[in-house]
């Protein structure tokens, strides 16, 4: 532990706030999706699918951007030389899609070919980058983090999309 303690500040404040998005996110948009599906809350509030479909996309992205810049009060963490002199300059490039209104199947070209959660593994390399961009090992230490919270919400959120596209193919057929 001692180890730990000389790269990572634990009794940094920012280090326990950028925690808190980093876990809520992925939990209330599950919530919000279960519930939106089952009882359309957001959809007539807005009067259609495609305007609440608008309002959770704002929404989320908003969300990310608080949970961003909070990871970013991480820079406040111990400086410590994670990568040699000439990868320190290496800049990832993502790429990353917007969901959209269920379709009549799911996705299959790229990158959903590739990874079955691509936004999931996109955000955390994208954590993960940063962290070693600016080499603070409390980075890699919430990459962790994000890694776990994503693997729980994905043993929601994996069956219930599987369960949407399954009702849906089903009333397609019956139609």
């Amino acid at each position: 532990m001692d180890a730990l303690s000389s790269v990572v500040s634990t009794s940094a404040l920012s280090l326990h706030v950028s925690l808190l998005p980093i876990t809520f996110n992925p939990t209330a948009w599950n919530i919000v999706a279960r519930n939106e599906y089952r009882k359309k809350i957001i959809t007539r509030a807005f009067g259609s699918p495609c305007h609440s479909c608008y309002f959770l996309v704002i929404l989320i992205f908003a969300f990310g951007l608080v949970r961003d810049h909070l990871y970013c009060a991480l820079l406040d963490q111990p400086h410590v030389p994670l990568l040699p002199k000439p990868f320190t300059t290496l800049v990832l490039v993502l790429m990353f899609t917007i969901g959209q209104i269920l379709m009549d199947n799911r996705v299959g070209g790229f990158p959903f070919n590739l990874l079955r959660d691509h936004m999931y593994v996109g955000s955390m390399l994208c954590f993960a980058a940063t962290a070693l961009r600016y080499e603070r090992p409390a980075g890699l230490l919430n990459t962790l983090c994000v890694y776990i919270v994503y693997l729980i919400a994905l043993r929601c959120e994996g069956p219930f999309t599987d369960m949407i596209y399954l009702s849906h193919s089903q009333v397609k057929k019956e139609e």
